[in-house]
């Protein structure tokens, strides 16, 4: 599933083809994704000028000159492609080829947006875990989707100071707890095990004890290690890739993700390292720098 930097790479690639723009036509070509579409969803969009591009948590958070808010999540294999004079193909050495069937449409392109300029925007979901939903623009932070999320990791109010207050008396591991998107929102498998080994905190370690000096030296690497990912273009992992069809290369700068067996990239430390399921969920670590 992409995770906040890859999600932030995509809002990126597609403000230069949206804001600003009319949505000229919008096409649904199912009745739903992992939820239904929202009632009058294409008539809603049409004619309607975009006038802002955000990102909350993993999800694009698309603002309107009307009413409306349409609010994006690409779940385990979404992909939003920008297609300009019906082309769909990237310039870029990575590209990620989509299988077209004879009327040019591939099966899975589910949700088509045109602008006023002639761009095309496709979504793609091929399991359609992803979600397209309308919110009313001042419901979007009492919304069941937002209400309870915690602080976004990359702006100055996430300190060390606030992630104490929300460790305290947590008796889950730091791992678990910082997948909770109501303890921080956005981060995601990937980058917590990395933020986790630059901070040298076992991830099994409870969350209370990092409450405090352990909190303060985490949150610099949890923002480090999001901005690199940013500047990367993300990880590409499986179905991911840009809305230009090119993929990301942060992958290739992993230190522990997805390394089992890999010696520990700590000057002088002999550790190797492990993997170990937390939650249903892998997680990779070295068990001797990481206290």
């Amino acid at each position: 599933m992409p995770e906040l930097p890859e999600v932030e790479t995509v809002r990126r690639g597609l403000i230069p083809a949206l804001e600003g723009r009319v949505l000229a036509r919008v096409e649904t070509r199912r009745a739903d994704l992992r939820v239904p579409f929202s009632p009058r969803f294409e008539q809603r969009l049409t004619g309607r000028r975009v006038t802002d591009l955000r990102r909350r948590a993993k999800y694009i958070l698309l603002d309107t000159d009307g009413p409306d808010t349409l609010v994006i999540h690409l779940g385990m294999s979404g992909r939003i492609t920008l297609c300009a004079g019906g082309l769909s193909e990237s310039p870029g050495r990575f590209h990620h080829p989509v299988l077209r069937n004879s009327d040019g449409h591939d099966p899975h392109d589910h949700v088509v947006m045109e602008t006023d300029h002639g761009t095309r925007i496709v979504y793609n979901d091929h399991r359609r875990f992803g979600l397209m939903v309308l919110v009313p623009t001042n419901e979007l932070d009492s919304h069941p989707l937002f209400k309870n999320m915690g602080p976004e990791p990359l702006e100055d109010a996430f300190t060390g100071a606030v992630l104490s207050a929300v460790l305290k008396g947590k008796r889950t591991p730091i791992k678990s707890a910082l997948l909770d998107q109501r303890v921080v929102a956005g981060l995601g498998n990937i980058y917590v095990c990395e933020a986790l080994y630059r901070a040298r905190i076992s991830p099994q370690r409870l969350a209370s004890t990092v409450a405090g000096v352990r909190a303060e030296r985490l949150v610099p690497e949890i923002k480090s290690v999001l901005r690199e990912a940013i500047e990367a273009g993300g990880s590409s992992l499986r179905d991911y890739a840009h809305t230009d069809g090119e993929l990301g290369y942060f992958q290739h700068h992993f230190a522990v993700y997805d390394r089992l067996g890999a010696p520990c990239l700590t000057p002088k430390c002999r550790g190797k390292i492990r993997r170990l399921v937390q939650a249903g969920r892998s997680t990779w670590s070295c068990p001797v720098c990481q206290r």
